[in-house]
């Protein structure tokens, strides 16, 4: 697959007349990323973040040279988590007075102190300290948290973070940036990780640890899960759909990796503890997490 758009005036230059160009979109051969720049239905990928990365590719080069990538446009070149919807390319420039939205790109004016910008892919873009603030200061905050842990469990320390934030004062949101960078914790090993521990603080649930090791009496380890209730002997996972693919060694079919989990909530539920599993769709019902959770609590109560 190519990583590079397919412009208009390249088309044209090959011979293509303009009906010719319309008639290719409409037939969904060519997807239009924005005016003037398509894929080939083959080579459109269908993860978000690689769509656009696309965007990004078709339109850098058209953004003025003190442009910067930052927000989600940036978390996505970064590596960062992004939960939610990705539309527009979100720029910041400080030498301009206002923002606006035009077009595919949504540009924000502020200031963007050296130490806070970086080079990536030749693009330059907000460090990720300063992307998790500024996503921290527009997003909800479950989404922030799932970008904030993911940084911190790259090498971001709290301590850039916080000087961000103190750099921050008077911008928009930063009573809300200042919440979800309090709630972050890099032991989070996934999106659905952080968002889970956002929702169970919520709830009232907070886990009493994280990535917790259970060890049989002789000291082997037996399992380690995403969350702990200690006091009411009770595992907590998140399953995300690509939990079981991380985990499969070469050779291993997906089988043989369910086989295998079985086979430790056994050995888990045998030493006395509660397992409760749950999925993105049932961070959407969380009266229903909740209510699995304190019937996990009543059993080891008995």
């Amino acid at each position: 697959m190519s990583d590079h758009p397919v412009l208009t005036r390249d088309l044209l230059a090959a011979g293509y007349s303009p009906a010719e160009v319309a008639r290719l979109v409409r037939s969904g051969e060519l997807v239009r990323l924005r005016r003037g720049a398509y894929r080939t239905a083959a080579d459109l990928e269908p993860d978000a973040e690689t769509r656009h990365r696309q965007l990004l590719l078709a339109t850098v080069p058209l953004l003025a040279p003190d442009s910067v990538l930052s927000h989600r446009s940036a978390a996505v070149v970064l590596g960062l988590p992004v939960v939610g919807a990705l539309g527009r390319v979100e720029i910041t420039r400080s030498s301009v007075t206002s923002g606006k939205v035009r077009g595919a790109v949504h540009l924000r004016a502020a200031p963007l102190p050296d130490d806070e910008v970086t080079s990536v892919d030749g693009w330059q873009v907000t460090t990720p300290a300063r992307t998790v603030v500024d996503l921290a200061r527009t997003l909800p905050l479950g989404p922030a948290v799932a970008a904030g842990d993911a940084a911190l469990r790259a090498g971001t320390s709290v301590e850039e973070v916080e000087s961000v934030l103190a750099s921050s004062a008077g911008r928009p949101g930063l009573a809300a940036a200042r919440r979800a960078c309090r709630s972050l914790d890099g032991r989070s090993e996934s999106a659905g990780e952080s968002l889970s521990r956002v929702v169970l603080h919520r709830l009232g649930l907070p886990p009493s640890g994280l990535q917790h090791e259970v060890r049989s009496a002789d000291g082997a380890l037996v399992g380690r899960c995403d969350f702990v209730w200690e006091e009411q002997r009770t595992l907590g996972e998140f399953d995300g759909r690509v939990k079981y693919g991380r985990l499969l060694r070469p050779g291993q079919r997906a089988e043989d990796v369910l086989w295998a989990e079985k086979l430790r909530e056994d050995a888990l539920r045998d030493l006395g503890w509660q397992i409760v599993r749950w999925t993105w769709a049932d961070l959407d019902r969380e009266i229903v997490l909740a209510d699995r959770l304190h019937r996990a609590f009543r059993r080891t109560a008995r």
